[in-house]
């Protein structure tokens, strides 16, 4: 009987990827391939089936399936283990090395061997140590050696003379000096002569704060007097060794003078502030801009103070006196 021109054994043929049954074969040469071929049908007589040939390409097909699983069987030489999960070429095939299993956490690049029973390191040659580096020395910072000299200050800051003053070094290790005439690091040795007490403030007050501030920058100090004081150019005061200039720290840690008050570490420059009032100063003039604050007596907006404080010491044994001109 024909169905849609074929016979109903040949309608119901299945067709399958392969010249034998549960054998696979590339698409490009069994796609048109069946198992069973079509009968032809007249009037209903099944006719006897035509002779069939394998098709073009099926030989090399084959050929092909042999080389692939030759290559499947080789032996691995070696193999590199991923830095998780080493996998051993066995897992994958069947018969091979017996009882082959995933080993787990094998160092990363390890070599390894596949004989039919074991798994074995490739020995490799031994990594030279790393020689160990010294370590450089940590920074000791000393202080530097000062002529300390019992000086006499005489007259006021505004009118007066230095007798006998002490020179504060024009670096340390909570300081540098700058100078406000040439605008650079360090400044003259002769402008930073003081009184004893002045030079011990100083220094103290500054060691104190870079314990405190060990990430802040150093501070940068100005003018104090001339060896024998008197009139300083750029100055009415820092005539006998009782004031002394301390630039504002800045926000970008650079050891020059601030040029604006929006240049200024307020939290640091509050800090030397108050510090320095601990430490005995008198007065402490600032500028109007800079936002520091302190005893009404004691902390002093004064003109041209935006970049530095000028602090002022008493004379011995004067603290109630009048300090400002």
């Amino acid at each position: 009987m024909l169905v849609g021109g074929q016979s109903k054994s040949s309608a119901n043929a299945v067709f399958s990827m392969g010249w034998r049954r549960e054998e696979l074969w590339f698409d490009a040469d069994v796609l048109w391939f069946g198992e069973r071929t079509r009968a032809p049908a007249l009037a209903g007589i099944a006719l006897p089936p035509l002779p069939s040939f394998p098709p073009a390409g099926l030989a090399a097909s084959r050929l092909r399936r042999e080389a692939w699983k030759r290559r499947r069987r080789a032996r691995a030489a070696a193999l590199v283990v991923l830095p998780t999960v080493l996998v051993p070429p066995a897992l994958f095939r069947g018969g091979g090395v017996a009882e082959a299993r995933v080993v787990a956490e094998d160092p990363p690049s390890l070599m390894f061997r596949f004989t039919d029973e074991t798994v074995e390191p490739v020995p490799t040659a031994p990594v030279a140590p790393i020689p160990e580096q010294p370590r450089a020395a940590a920074r000791v910072e000393t202080a530097p050696r000062i002529d300390w000299r019992n000086a006499t200050s005489v007259g006021v800051p505004w009118g007066g003379s230095l007798i006998d003053g002490t020179q504060l070094p024009l670096e340390g290790p909570g300081w540098m000096t700058w100078n406000p005439v040439t605008n650079s690091d360090p400044n003259e040795p002769g402008r930073l002569f003081g009184n004893e007490r002045t030079i011990r403030a100083i220094v103290s007050v500054l060691g104190a704060y870079r314990a405190a501030n060990p990430r802040a920058p150093r501070v940068l100090v100005g003018d104090i007097s001339w060896r024998d004081g008197g009139r300083m150019e750029a100055h009415v005061s820092h005539q006998n060794g009782l004031d002394v200039d301390i630039y504002y720290p800045r926000l970008d840690g650079a050891l020059r003078e601030p040029r604006s008050p929006e240049a200024i570490d307020r939290r640091l420059a509050q800090d030397l502030l108050d510090r320095f009032l601990a430490a005995g100063a008198g007065i402490v003039f600032v500028g109007y801009r800079t936002g520091l604050r302190g005893p009404q007596r004691a902390v002093v907006p004064y003109p041209q103070h935006e970049s530095h404080m000028h602090v002022r010491f008493p004379p011995a044994g004067e603290t109630d006196r009048e300090l400002r001109p």
